[in-house]
């Protein structure tokens, strides 16, 4: 469980729903410097790497020809009544626009957590690997949260995540918990085509990314809740990981959720579910 000072935290639908609303949550896995150039390669199930295609398509595409093109039927499709903006910016130049949607619903403390470029490509790539056991560094949209991992006992009595870490967490969880989760969806939706977009070209051409974000979703619904904090204990780098190597094991996004206090994780989860539900009126589930 890495807390380097270098890098790392979590929102969604992280494009806008996990992406704007809990993004920071998931930073604290690497701490390393993240690159000035977009997401060039992310994770894949295997632990390995896969290559992004390039950030411009050979052939200029219009955002929603771009959501559209060979994409298979959605298991999630977005509700009839979607209010798809129009008059989107194109992709590259999307930043500004990306900006503006999530500071009328996140804090300037949060929003300073988002990396400045590449913001909705950032975003899509870090909710696509939030439930990777590891990321490469390029697959992170967010800054580091302030200050470190806050420890306590010894490695006689059992290290775990000390109470007073709540703190570093508390304003990212209550801005994430007081969003109304209908209005997130709604920014999230007028950007849909953006999104589908950059999800096409991370590298899944025929994939929905509603989908994949209700996917995240429940994966992160599944992470256990332990009836006292985990115990921890140093690598060989020392870097703090779980001692139960179940719990060590599992996606970057489940630990982050096993880092909070419980109250904080049970709200975070409560958030997530009314997301979800937000984002599946239009199909199952």
């Amino acid at each position: 469980m890495q807390d380097r000072k270098a890098v790392w935290p979590w929102a969604v639908a992280g494009v806008l729903v996990l992406g704007g609303a809990g993004w920071w949550l998931f930073r604290d896995e690497l701490r390393t410097a993240m690159p000035a150039a977009p997401p060039r390669a992310v994770a894949t199930a295997a632990g390995g790497e896969r290559s992004v295609p390039p950030e411009t398509p050979e052939t200029p595409q219009t955002p929603a020809a771009a959501a559209g093109a060979s994409a298979a039927p959605a298991r999630y499709p977005l509700p009839r009544d979607a209010a798809i903006d129009a008059a989107l910016p194109s992709l590259e130049d999307s930043d500004a626009r990306v900006r503006e949607d999530l500071a009328a619903l996140f804090p300037a403390p949060v929003l300073a957590l988002l990396l400045p470029d590449h913001r909705l490509q950032r975003l899509v790539t870090h909710i696509d690997n939030l439930d990777q056991a590891r990321v490469p560094a390029s697959a992170l949209a967010l800054r580091p949260l302030p200050g470190d991992l806050q420890v306590e006992g010894d490695a006689a009595s059992g290290i775990t995540v000390a109470g007073a870490n709540a703190a570093r967490y508390a304003p990212y969880v209550a801005a994430f918990t007081a969003v109304d989760a209908d209005a997130l969806a709604a920014a999230y939706m007028r950007l849909y085509p953006l999104v589908q977009q950059a999800y096409r070209e991370l590298g899944h051409p025929g994939g929905q990314f509603n989908d994949r974000v209700v996917a995240v979703i429940d994966h992160l619904l599944l992470t256990p809740e332990p009836a006292r904090p985990p115990l921890l204990e140093r690598d060989a780098r020392g870097r703090y990981r779980f001692v139960d190597p179940q719990l060590q094991a599992r996606s970057i996004g489940q630990k982050a959720l096993l880092r909070l206090e419980a109250d904080q994780a049970r709200v975070v989860k409560h958030q997530l579910r009314a997301i979800r539900r937000a984002l599946t009126r239009g199909g199952p589930g």
